[in-house]
């Protein structure tokens, strides 16, 4: 687990892009320790803290029940600790080399690079599949450019300072905006690709409200619409993946493929693929679609 499938181990990759949300690593760390220190005081001092419950016991099973008492509260901090750093390294692993070994998979999702002049990323971050595209595009010799998108003009500005670092500046763009309407023309993109994105969207929301899907949704429409006819699209998202398979069948979208489980931030996540029909014929009773919907 100490190298990733582009043949780089974890510091380097952490050494460009760093933790986004490193506050939630931190907590759970925190948490976990303590629950650690928990949980040595109660093997360390057993019989004091035995004989300190019985004093609040007046039962003639005082003993056992106090023995009892502190065996079970020992077990859960112990069990709480572990399970406490399980978390935070799966955290960890999901944010620093399973991201990287993500992006490498899902550029190589893509067929044919050498023909790709225009991609995009929505929700960019710090850069890690952004820059996994623009490295693409410059191995191919191609003169493509990749656009990433973000919220945050913050975020950007270190996006392209990861660019830099990674030698694939010339190839890469990046723009603040909104992903549910997207500053970009009908048919722009030869490729659109998004990780670990889509589910933060309407989170305002309520993950699981019907107002958050319309958004989530929406945004999807927005990629469609953007990818010129005959382009390919890529999405790597946790939970809400069969939303996202309905809503790209109802577009009418072709070659849809999801992946495989993977496990990321301790919850199921999987790969979608998809391609822009080349044309759409209209049939009887049929209406042309609008992306925008």
């Amino acid at each position: 687990m100490g190298k990733t499938s582009g043949a780089r181990d974890w510091a380097q990759i952490y050494a460009i892009y760093g933790i986004e949300q490193k506050h939630t690593l931190f907590f759970l760390l925190l948490n976990a320790i303590a629950f650690s220190l928990l949980s040595t005081v109660f093997f360390l001092y057993f019989h004091p803290i035995c004989v300190f419950l019985e004093s609040f016991l007046f039962s003639s099973s005082s003993a056992a029940a106090a023995r009892f008492s502190a065996g079970f509260f020992g077990a859960v901090t112990a069990l709480s600790a572990v399970c406490l750093f399980f978390a935070a390294a799966n955290f960890f692993y999901s944010a620093v080399p399973l991201r990287y070994e993500m992006a490498q998979r899902m550029v190589g999702s893509v067929g044919d690079w050498s023909s790709v002049k225009t991609a995009l990323d929505l929700g960019c971050g710090r850069g890690v599949l952004l820059n996994a595209v623009a490295t693409q595009l410059k191995k191919t010799g191609s003169s493509g450019r990749v656009v990433g998108l973000d919220r945050s003009m913050s975020t950007t500005l270190s996006t392209l300072r990861t660019a830099h670092m990674e030698g694939v500046q010339e190839y890469v763009t990046c723009r603040e905006g909104d992903v549910r309407r997207l500053p970009f023309g009908d048919n722009y993109f030869d490729v659109v690709v998004s990780a670990m994105f889509l589910h933060t969207v309407g989170k305002e929301y309520g993950q699981k409200t019907v107002e958050a899907a319309a958004e989530r949704t929406r945004v999807l429409g927005e990629a469609v619409r953007v990818l010129k006819p005959g382009g390919v699209g890529v999405l790597w998202d946790l939970v809400h993946v069969p939303e996202y398979v309905r809503r790209l069948q109802e577009l009418k979208m072709e070659e849809i493929r999801v992946s495989k489980r993977v496990t990321a931030f301790m919850v199921k996540s999987h790969m979608v693929s998809f391609k822009k029909p080349s044309q759409h014929f209209v049939g009887p009773g049929e209406v042309r679609l609008d992306w925008r919907c």
